[in-house]
C-alpha cells in the first residue's frame, strides 16, 4: 500500500455527548461508559477476505501507518492515526473484512476531548517502497510533524450533536435455522461430544428483518449505549452491537482480554438474582464451558507475552438482562505484535467457535446452516503503533445498504446441554440488539 497519510491530531473542548454527532447513515463508532471514538468519512479502506483476511490486513495496516505523517498532540488511546475495523467469523465467509479509516474522529477520554484531521498525501519517494524510519526517534517525529505542518487541511468543522430520533421498529423473524432445528442443532452436537468427537461447539441461529428509516442508526446505538454502558458499543461498516468480551486490547506493550462463557438469566427480584449467580458459580457445565474458553486464550496469547497472568477464579459479570462466568487475563508483550497480530492469534476463540478449535469450526459450519458473516469476529480499532482495542462482535447486528438487517446469538454446547436451555439462552442473548430496533 503506497499511499501517505497526513495526520493531524489536537485538543478541543468537550465533546460529550458523542452519539449525537455520528454519520447517521454510516456510524463508526466505538465507546465505553460514554469515552471512546467516532469517526466521519472515510479517507481509504482496506479490505481483505479468505484465510489470511487478518494478515493481510496488519501487514496492509502496518505499511501505511509506517509512511503516515502524524502530529499528535494529545497522546492518548485512540488519538494520532487510526482505523476501525471489523472481521468475518469465518475463512470462507462471504462477508469483506475492512479496516477503515475515517477522515475526521472525535474522541473522549479521561476527561479530555480531541479531533484528529486524516488526509492522503503524495507518496514521498523514499516511503513509495513501503521503506521508513523508525518512528521512534526524534527526527522521524520532527519530520513527520513538519509534513503535516506543510499539509493545507480544510477549515475544521466539528458536527453540532442532532437531535434524538425515535428507536427504528425492526419486525424480527426467524432467519436460516428456526427455533426446532436449533434445537434439533443441539441436540446433534450434545450426540457428536458425548461420542468423543469434540468437548464443546458453539452454535448460533440468526433473526431477520428489514430497517426502513436509516436515520434510526444514532437511535439504536444511542438505546445500546444506555442500556449498556459496561460494554463495548461498536458501529463499523453496517455491523453495529454492544459487545461484553474484549477479545483483546495492547496499550503501550500492555496486554489485556477478558474471556466470557457460561451465562444465566438474571433473577426477578434481589434474592432470586443473587441465587442465579451464586448458582452459576457453582455449575459443574458452566465452569467446565468456561475452563475450556479460558485455555484456549492462554494457550495463544502466551507465546507473544512475556508475562500473562488470570483471575486466580472466574467471577460473575452482571449485565442488564444476564449473568456471565469472566476472567480477565494480563500481561506484558513479548515480541512487538501489534493489536491486529494478536487478534490474528486468539481469533476464534473457544467461547465463539468451540474445542478442539480445527472440529469445533466443521461442526458449526454443519449444523448451523448460515454464513455467520462478521457476527462473532473481532470489531475494535487500531493506531499507527499497532495498539487497539477488538472485542468480540456478539450482542449485534449486520445492517446491509438495502436495509436488511440480520441479528445473531450462539450458545456454548458441551456434553450436559440441553436443547430447550440453550434456545432460551439465545433468546436472553438477543434482547439487547432486538430492543434496540425497537423489538
Amino acid at each position: 500500500m503506497n499511499q501517505k497519510l497526513v495526520v493531524r491530531t489536537e485538543p478541543v473542548d468537550e465533546l460529550a455527548p458523542l452519539i449525537p454527532r455520528a454519520d447517521p447513515r454510516h456510524p463508526l463508532l466505538w465507546m465505553r461508559r460514554g469515552e471512546g471514538i467516532v469517526g466521519l468519512g472515510e479517507t481509504l479502506r482496506i479490505e481483505t477476505s479468505g484465510p489470511t483476511r487478518i494478515e493481510d490486513a496488519a501487514a496492509a495496516w502496518r505499511s501505511l501507518a509506517a509512511m503516515a505523517s502524524v502530529d499528535d498532540r494529545v497522546g492518548l488511546p485512540g488519538t494520532g492515526l487510526i482505523a476501525f475495523g471489523a472481521i468475518a467469523f469465518a475463512d470462507e465467509s462471504a462477508a469483506t473484512s475492512v479496516l477503515v479509516v475515517p477522515s475526521l474522529v472525535l474522541g473522549r477520554r479521561e476527561g479530555r476531548a480531541w479531533v484528529t484531521r486524516i488526509a492522503l498525501a503524495e507518496a514521498d519517494a523514499a516511503g513509495a517502497d513501503g521503506s521508513a524510519d523508525s518512528a521512534g526517534s526524534a527526527g522521524a517525529r520532527a519530520a513527520s510533524e513538519s509534513d503535516v505542518a506543510g499539509h493545507a487541511f480544510p477549515p475544521l468543522e466539528i458536527p453540532e450533536p442532532s437531535p434524538k430520533r425515535r428507536v427504528p421498529r425492526v419486525a424480527f423473524e426467524p432467519g436460516a435455522v428456526p427455533p426446532p432445528a436449533y434445537e434439533a442443532n443441539v441436540a446433534e452436537a450434545v450426540r457428536r461430544i458425548d461420542g468423543g468427537e469434540l468437548e464443546k461447539v458453539v452454535l448460533a441461529r440468526q433473526l431477520v428483518g428489514e430497517l426502513h428509516e436509516e436515520d434510526g442508526l444514532r437511535a439504536v446505538i444511542n438505546r445500546l449505549a444506555e442500556d449498556y454502558p459496561d460494554t463495548w458499543v461498536f458501529a463499523v461498516d453496517g455491523l453495529i452491537g454492544a459487545s461484553p468480551e474484549t477479545l483483546v486490547r495492547v496499550d503501550h506493550g500492555t496486554v489485556s482480554a477478558r474471556v466470557l462463557a457460561g451465562t444465566t438469566s438474571r433473577g426477578a427480584g434481589e434474592a432470586s438474582d443473587r441465587e442465579r449467580a451464586l448458582a452459576l458459580a457453582a455449575s459443574h457445565k458452566d465452569l467446565a464451558e468456561h475452563a475450556l474458553a479460558v485455555a484456549s486464550a492462554v494457550q495463544r496469547l502466551e507465546p507473544h507475552t512475556a508475562r500473562l497472568d488470570a483471575s486466580p477464579e472466574p467471577f460473575t459479570l452482571q449485565l442488564p438482562n444476564l449473568w456471565h462466568l469472566a476472567t480477565d487475563l494480563k500481561g506484558t508483550l513479548g515480541d512487538g505484535s501489534s493489536s491486529l497480530d494478536l487478534v490474528s492469534a486468539v481469533h476464534p476463540t473457544a467461547a465463539v467457535a468451540g474445542t478442539p478449535r480445527r472440529t469445533a469450526l466443521a461442526v458449526l459450519a454443519e449444523l448451523e446452516g448460515f454464513d455467520r458473516g462478521r457476527y462473532a469476529g473481532p470489531v475494535g480499532w487500531i493506531d499507527g503503533d499497532g495498539d487497539g482495542e477488538w472485542a468480540i462482535a456478539l450482542r449485534c447486528a449486520q445492517v446491509e445498504p438495502d436495509g436488511a438487517v440480520a441479528a445473531y446469538a450462539g450458545c456454548g454446547i458441551v456434553h450436559d446441554s440441553v436443547p430447550a436451555d440453550e434456545l432460551a439462552e439465545t433468546l436472553m442473548k438477543f434482547r439487547p440488539i432486538v430492543e434496540a430496533f425497537g423489538g
